[in-house]
């Protein structure tokens, strides 16, 4: 209780109210309320020895709710800085956990995007949305539906790359093939997408099929580090984020290898900001451990850095458009507990539910707090 005492004392832009495991109730800050309720004593040991990653593990094993998660995690986000500069100690304490950065062979990788995507793809479906695509959508209006707004992205994309029917197209991490079906059937272009998901592959090859475009779509199971050809168009959205920092400078000695001369790229990827790279990727948070194993997100510094200096590849453009991801996660949650029983259906137990709300409830925070932001690179070679 004193530590929790100590680390919210002065919170700013908000109330939290914090009901313990003993019905008492104590009240934090001031502004729009946020209502917590903590249900086991456990909560205080877990957040006390291993910080974020505790209070993420606290909420998979059910020791806290919150009335509304992300508003809570927002919160939390809006005075972190504030509570470091007020516990300089506690903080050097948090930071000297040491992150597993091993380098991710073939199989390790393989082994990791099965963790998350090869959960199964009937979960993603009850998650998403009809284009199935698992990246930031771009909103004109917040009331939109989410497959509109993911149609919108996947276009622009696409008009960054000037794409014609003309282009040969490799997209690293094709997901479920929702970018190479428009791109092949919109803009008539030739596209080979690369996937290490079998769960995926089967799926986006399924829809290929469906949608009469097996003529011009390729959907491959293989690792882009082994992939051989020539192209003059490139994407990869929201993959780079998965193959870890040390892969960085392979992955883009790869894109400078794939693209011929003159050729286009468009990279969309998370991003955290410069000035706290340095303290993220020092240690292992808590998406790395139970959502994404093996992830590392780059700053734009990062990686505009590995990028001179290990290609030919030069910036054309960068467009930020993480401010529409706050409502992209908000409807995947939305989707995620109104499926609810079918998930469980489906064989997920209390602890994957738990797990994934705190993921999806969190990444939300995150993103409209500008504690992650989300860019659309345009490169040519």
């Amino acid at each position: 209780m004193s530590l929790l005492e100590r680390a919210l004392a002065g919170l700013e832009a908000g109330e939290l109210e914090v009901r313990l495991p003993d019905g008492s109730v104590r009240h934090f800050g001031t502004g729009d309320p946020v209502a917590m309720e903590i249900r086991s004593n456990q909560f205080f040991r877990r957040v006390a020895t291993r910080g974020t990653i505790g209070l993420g593990e606290s909420y998979t094993a059910g020791e806290w709710s919150a009335d509304d998660l992300p508003a809570f995690i927002a919160l939390l986000f809006r005075n972190a800085r504030a509570a470091r500069e007020r516990h300089p100690r506690l903080a050097r304490l948090l930071n000297a956990r040491p992150r597993p950065n091993t380098r991710q062979g073939l199989l390790r990788a393989r082994r990791h995007i099965g963790y998350h995507y090869d959960l199964g793809n009937n979960l993603f479906r009850l998650m998403l949305d009809e284009t199935m695509t698992y990246s930031c959508a771009v909103f004109e209006r917040s009331d939109e539906p989410l497959a509109v707004a993911q149609q919108r992205k996947l276009r622009q994309v696409c008009d960054k790359l000037e794409l014609t029917p003309d282009d040969r197209v490799l997209e690293i991490g094709c997901g479920w093939g929702s970018f190479a079906l428009v791109a092949a059937g919109e803009y008539g272009a030739h596209v080979t997408g690369l996937t290490i998901s079998a769960e995926q592959a089967e799926l986006a090859r399924t829809r290929v099929a469906a949608a009469g475009l097996a003529d011009r779509v390729t959907i491959v199971e293989e690792d882009y580090r082994e992939h051989q050809g020539s192209y003059t168009k490139l994407a990869s959205i929201e993959m780079l984020e998965a193959i870890g920092e040390r892969q960085f400078p392979i992955f883009f000695g790869a894109c400078d290898r794939f693209l011929e001369l003159g050729g286009v790229a468009c990279i969309q990827t998370i991003l955290v900001p410069d000035h706290r790279y340095a303290r993220y990727r020092r240690s292992a948070d808590w998406i790395e451990r139970y959502v994404f194993p093996g992830c590392l997100i780059p700053s734009f510094t990062a990686l505009t850095g590995v990028m001179a200096h290990e290609s030919r590849l030069s910036m054309r453009s960068v467009e930020e458009i993480g401010e529409h991801y706050g409502e992209t996660l908000k409807r995947w949650r939305s989707h995620f507990w109104e499926t609810i029983d079918e998930v469980r259906a489906l064989g997920y137990d209390e602890r994957f539910v738990r797990t994934w709300d705190f993921y999806l409830g969190s990444c939300e925070a995150a993103f409209r707090t500008g504690w992650l932001h989300d860019a659309q690179l345009v490169l040519t070679r």
